[in-house]
């Protein structure tokens, strides 16, 4: 079979429980990649699905072996383990992800690509009239809110499935746990321009929901990685090192007045609980100024053995 070794777009789908939707799905992609006049591939990694999803994308691989690829994986790991295994797959110059739901519109790709040929590295889809439940649209809502204050990055949508890449940001992003939910700001802590555009959503027809409750515990889970990724994986020190310093100072200050006191003879150490605290709080800040010290040796060991790819552009 003649396969088609860099084709310029590449349409990464990762899915779970899927089936009615697929052939659907692929359909429209045709019609829209069509109208580019690029060559493309459709990149499939299903998560585990158990509806008979596997099935169909066999057919559509049979059907069209030049663009479809397919990778199943042994259960359901999840939305981020899917992504990243499509991320090491995708041969594409420009990266396209969108769910398999149907709920992302097909039509608007040309949309996010024109954003890549303006300059910007990522383009996120903002979903401005989403057509899902009550529930799931305030606590995204919620979430977006919080995300955007926590991050610096100022989008409406950070968890739209519809996205577009160059090349080179796919390379550069490991996912894992709930980490698809933070692609943008991951992206934009390495350097890369971010921008997102509005796009249409549509009601789902097939299929249901996998939205949950853990789901939103997770997502915020991994929020607080991110949020240490970003700031403080470089620096371990000014995250550990500040809460430590503040604790052991607080503890000496309490132990100091209780010294004090008991020098001018107004009251015993050993009879103040406030004491206990005072040295809880000297212990818990030593192990946290320690805890940052040894972040920090392995934050300058790693740096030293891995040259990291921070430089945009070079004239040698």
């Amino acid at each position: 079979m003649n396969k088609e070794p860099n084709p310029e777009l590449s349409i990464l789908v990762p899915l779970y429980d899927e089936r009615d939707n697929l052939r659907p799905l692929f359909e429209k992609l045709r019609k829209v990649i069509a109208g580019l006049g690029v060559s493309w591939e459709a990149v499939f990694v299903d998560d585990g699905s158990n509806d008979g999803s596997f099935e169909v994308l066999k057919k559509l691989r049979e059907a069209d072996p030049r663009r479809v690829r397919v990778f199943r994986l042994r259960r359901n790991f999840g939305k981020s383990a899917a992504l990243d295994v499509g991320f090491r797959a995708v041969r594409g110059k420009r990266v396209i992800i969108m769910d398999a739901d149907l709920q992302d519109d097909p039509e608007e790709i040309p949309a996010l690509l024109a954003g890549i040929d303006q300059g910007y590295d990522l383009v996120t889809g903002w979903r401005v009239d989403r057509h899902d439940r009550f529930i799931k649209k305030q606590t995204s809502r919620l979430y977006n809110l919080v995300t955007s204050t926590l991050t610096g990055l100022r989008l409406h949508d950070f968890n739209c499935g519809l996205k577009a890449f160059r090349r080179e940001v796919v390379d550069d992003i490991s996912l894992y746990g709930e980490l698809h939910r933070y692609i943008p700001p991951l992206a934009n802590w390495k350097g890369y321009r971010v921008t997102e555009v509005r796009v249409r959503h549509h009601p789902r027809a097939f299929g249901k929901s996998k939205f949950g409750a853990y789901r939103f515990f997770a997502g915020f889970m991994d929020l607080l990685t991110v949020m240490f990724m970003t700031r403080y994986s470089k620096k371990p020190l000014h995250l550990f090192g500040g809460a430590g310093l503040l604790l052991f100072l607080a503890g000496l200050v309490i132990n100091g007045y209780l010294v004090t006191l008991s020098l001018l003879g107004v009251d015993f150490i050993r009879v103040r609980p406030l004491l206990f605290l005072g040295v809880l709080l000297m212990l818990v800040g030593f192990q946290l100024l320690s805890t940052g010290l040894l972040g920090e040796l392995m934050t300058m060991s790693i740096h030293r053995k891995k040259e990291e790819g921070i430089v945009r552009e070079t004239l040698d």
